[in-house]
């Protein structure tokens, strides 16, 4: 059966300004030439948010890895947030998305949502935070080998997001305290304005933001990047639903995102490339910078240390009255689908750090944080 791969469909209007409302929405199409019947490619629909993280979805759809995997996949337009995309989930508007830390506070509403497998994060220990920076101001006198000057300073954070944790760990790690600290809610597109007008002293954000700002504010830099403050989390969600009425849709699904984040993984400069056309303004120099970073956290994987993280997240988030405390996580994950992917396809995996043996779950696995920090190095 003949079948256009859904990458000739992107290259074709690559050079239209509004290029992911052009290309994604269902315009990208997969053409089976060979017509329908038992073969025909099963549809599905997936949404992400645009960001440099996020981008194993849209690079999987245009190198054909879906295809391969015979899966016809729409992309939704990028949705402004994880909560957007998290509704459209539940609106039923697409079978999956990619979220992060929103899927504590939405499962605590009443959305009904599981955990799949991860577009983002570690499966090898608890700690990994490489994407996120702390950029200063030339005026702010913060020095990155000592966190002490972060004291009184204006510090720009989307409140309740991964930045914010990262910056409490900063904080935790150094002696401090949130009050030692102003801290100003900051959207990540607003922070370059704001460090340059002095309405903050300190950007603290994910990738490819540090490095915009960087460029765009004169005296700014970057004075630290990650370090293993936190854990970051991101996951690939769809609903209880879908997951028990297409578990080998679901299975396929991720073996096409475990492909294309070992693709990213050897091939950072490539994918840089793709982020270019799928991500609106990004440029090549900075999307380069940025996947330097990026696919250091490109582990699809399930482990003890993946639920420690959301757990710790949980935790931290609650602390600051952003959650509800007693977040239990295993009402969340569904490991079996990706368990079953790691165990029939090992080399999508092989390059990546080695689970510790401790840390490794089947498929019923039930958290216990006591069990899983001992197994699990920081």
């Amino acid at each position: 059966m003949l079948r256009v791969k859904r990458h000739l469909a992107v290259v074709a209007c690559s050079g239209i300004v509004s290029l992911l409302a052009g290309c994604s929405g269902g315009s990208t199409v997969d053409d089976d030439a060979g017509g329908g019947g038992a073969d025909a490619p099963t549809k599905v629909s997936a949404g992400y948010v645009s960001a440099i993280d996020q981008l194993g979805l849209p690079a999987g759809v245009e190198a054909g890895y879906f295809d391969d995997q015979n899966l016809n996949v729409k992309l939704a337009d990028p949705f402004p947030t994880g909560v957007d995309a998290l509704n459209a989930l539940q609106a039923g508007q697409v079978d999956f998305v990619q979220v992060g830390t929103p899927a504590i506070a939405a499962a605590q509403k009443g959305l009904d949502l599981v955990l799949v497998g991860n577009y983002t994060g570690a499966a090898s220990r608890l700690s990994i935070d490489d994407t996120m920076a702390v950029v200063a101001s030339a005026k702010s006198g913060v020095d990155g080998g000592n966190l002490t000057t972060l004291r009184g300073k204006r510090i720009g954070v989307s409140e309740g997001s991964i930045n914010h944790l990262y910056l409490l760990g900063l904080l935790e790690k150094t002696g401090l305290k949130a009050g030692d600290v102003k801290i100003v809610n900051t959207e990540p597109p607003d922070m370059a304005v704001a460090l340059r007008s002095g309405g903050i002293d300190v950007a603290i954000v994910w990738d490819p933001f540090p490095i915009t700002i960087a460029r765009q504010v004169d005296g700014a830099k970057e004075v630290l990047r990650g370090g293993g403050h936190i854990p970051f989390v991101g996951y690939i969600v769809t609903t209880p639903k879908y997951a028990r009425e297409h578990p080998d849709v679901v299975s396929r699904f991720l073996t096409a995102r475990a492909t294309t984040d070992q693709w990213m993984r050897q091939n950072p400069d490539k994918a840089a490339d793709a982020a270019t056309r799928w991500l609106p303004g990004t440029k090549r120099e900075v999307a380069a910078e940025a996947m330097k970073h990026n696919v250091k956290q490109l582990d699809p994987r399930f482990s003890a240390c993946n639920y420690l993280a959301l757990d710790t997240v949980a935790r931290l988030l609650a602390a600051q009255g952003k959650v509800k405390a007693g977040f239990d996580v295993n009402k969340l994950f569904r490991p079996g689908p990706i368990l079953k992917v790691m165990s029939a396809d090992p080399k999508l995996f092989q390059d990546l750090p080695a689970t510790p043996a401790s840390a490794k779950i089947q498929d019923g696995y039930t958290f216990e944080r006591t069990a899983a920090e001992k197994a699990c190095p920081s």
